[in-house]
């Protein structure tokens, strides 16, 4: 809704992020009357000094509402591959690539229908997305626990590993329930997973540092404009 509080609220989102280096946001507005007309994913780049950002809008409601997935990175990404999920209109996933010294790392940022059938739909084609790349991460709000049948097809059917500690993030307020997730593949190494107690939004945030294999650097550069395939929302520089 469009509170008096909005700006205030992303403000304190900001700082929040500041001290990570790859951040996917879901249901961001992408400037509509609920957000003042705020682009909510740029706005969150530039206060939090990220020098790229990426939104993708998947629900798109005029001026009413522009629900969307975000990104921001200090990782200047090789390509952006947009795509929109099977079910319902509304639903999307956004499949980054950062280039390293050997192979490059993959980040997919995803947001989950409802319903267990569509969600099953959804991750069925996620794995057949990101199943060739061996350093791979998968991350958002999967609107499904860990024990659920469709969220093990994905792990089944790609490299990906549990998690070793199951974080409660819904709803922020008193957590019970696991829905929000990052997966990593078993070439990587993942410490400190942690919950982010701020409740500014309904879904707690989570977080985890990854590391390359031993004697893997990433290849960083000067941003510029990034390859989207398909034709989409542009990311911009800084």
């Amino acid at each position: 809704m469009p509170l008096r509080e909005r700006v205030s609220n992303l403000n304190r989102v900001a700082t929040l992020v500041r001290e990570f280096d790859f951040v996917g946001l879901q249901e961001v507005d992408s400037g509509s009357i609920r957000s003042g007309f705020l682009d909510q994913t740029e706005y969150l780049a530039h206060r939090g000094d990220f020098p790229w950002w990426f939104r993708q809008v998947n629900r798109n409601m005029g001026r009413i509402a522009q629900h969307s997935n975000g990104v921001l990175s200090r990782i200047c990404p090789e390509q952006v591959h947009e795509h929109k999920l099977p079910g319902l209109r509304g639903r999307g996933a956004v499949l980054v690539e950062i280039r390293t010294s050997e192979k490059p790392l993959m980040i997919c940022i995803m947001h989950l229908a409802l319903g267990s059938r569509a969600r099953m739909r959804q991750l069925a084609y996620i794995s057949d997305l990101v199943a060739e790349h061996p350093w791979l991460v998968v991350m958002g709000d999967f609107n499904c626990a860990l024990d659920s049948v469709e969220l093990n097809h994905l792990i089944d059917n790609t490299h990906l590993k549990l998690p070793a500690r199951v974080l409660k993030t819904f709803p922020s307020w008193q957590p019970k329930h696991k829905y929000d997730h990052i997966l990593v593949s078993d070439q990587l190494t993942v410490s400190e997973p942690r919950v982010l107690e701020q409740t500014h939004s309904d879904h707690l945030p989570i977080s985890v540092r990854i590391e390359l294999p031993e004697g893997t650097c990433i290849r960083q550069g000067k941003c510029r404009p990034v390859t989207l395939l398909p034709d989409g929302s542009s990311g911009t520089e800084s």
